[in-house]
């Protein structure tokens, strides 16, 4: 490669914040025998990624300071690894990078846990895809036991914060799986969601909505919570008897309603998402974006040089989607 050093985002010690995200020069990567070299395109941010920075992980992740953040990253192979078999340079590709990365000029990641990216999807959408798709596609498949297929009975779903970005992807992958949605959003959002597939959509400010009562009556056999900011026990007069109960974003609160679930042997099921990224998973999200079944939901675009603003728009938890970022 000509150039040996690359712009990239970082940030030096545990709860900066976006004052202490800057953009920097720094030497491109190399990558290991089992890894790419990509020349990223677009990278998206997610919650986990300002998280880290605040020590939700501490002291594990970041391994070490200063951090390049961000996982999602999509783009063009410029160098592969002695070992590589499935990509050479010049393949087009989306990837989740295990340490961090994406938010720079070129970022390294393992060959398997990157998937091809055909003409018919772009950068940005593809960028959109990994952690929030694969979060998705995890909490139902594997949590709630559903196919996408639409081969299993028809089941009444709930999606919470279904405007955001792993939510839009529930939306669609549950009508995929035969599923009645009900989902709920903001006032300004409920428009979107409705043409995502929800077939019932509650404004979350209203009464109804602060409980997730359906408008029709109904009680869930799944729920797929995506936010924080309420427990999900406000739901709980709306479960079946036997309902499954998904957490996206698992705290110390969830932990402890896993246990006294468990305690009282009631037959309702809690469970939590903690992505596992898989290449044949982000392989089956990236074919239903190319068929049209899958539309990633982008809120907005930065350029690197304006990462600071994306950062503080994720941390603020009012995106629509996802949060792009192009070096």
């Amino acid at each position: 490669m000509a150039r040996n050093l690359m712009r990239a985002a970082q940030y030096s010690k545990y709860g900066g914040g976006v004052a202490d995200l800057k953009v920097v020069e720094v030497p491109v990567p190399t990558p290991g025998k089992d890894e790419v070299l990509i020349k990223v395109e677009a990278a998206s941010i997610n919650p986990i990624d300002w998280r880290l920075q605040s020590g939700y992980a501490r002291p594990f992740l970041p391994r070490k300071f200063p951090h390049v953040p961000g996982i999602d990253a999509a783009g063009e192979i410029v160098q592969v690894g002695s070992e590589v078999k499935s990509f050479k340079a010049g393949d087009k590709v989306v990837t989740a990078l295990g340490n961090g990365g994406a938010l720079a000029e070129y970022a390294v990641a393992k060959e398997v846990s990157t998937a091809s990216r055909p003409p018919e999807v772009s950068a940005a959408e593809a960028a959109a895809l990994p952690i929030a798709g694969l979060a998705a596609h995890q909490s139902l498949t594997q949590n709630a036991g559903l196919k996408l297929d639409g081969t299993d009975p028809k089941i009444n779903l709930l999606v919470t914060a279904a405007s955001g970005g792993v939510g839009t992807y529930v939306v669609q992958l549950a009508k995929l799986a035969n599923a009645h949605v009900t989902a709920t959003c903001g006032a300004r959002n409920m428009g979107l969601i409705k043409s995502l597939g929800a077939d019932e959509v509650i404004d979350y400010k209203t009464p109804d909505g602060k409980v997730a009562k359906s408008p029709s009556g109904l009680k869930y056999d799944t729920v797929i919570h995506c936010t924080t900011s309420t427990p999900w026990s406000t739901f709980q007069a709306s479960l079946t008897p036997n309902a499954k109960v998904v957490d996206t974003t698992p705290g110390l609160g969830i932990m402890m309603s896993i246990a006294l679930k468990k305690l009282t042997f009631s037959k309702q099921q809690i469970s939590t998402v903690f992505t596992a990224p898989k290449k044949e998973n982000l392989e089956f999200l990236v074919k239903l974006v190319k068929e049209g079944k899958l539309k990633p939901v982008i809120d907005s675009k930065y350029p690197l040089s304006n990462v600071g603003e994306a950062w503080a728009k994720s941390m603020d938890g009012h995106a629509t989607g996802k949060i792009i970022v192009e070096p």
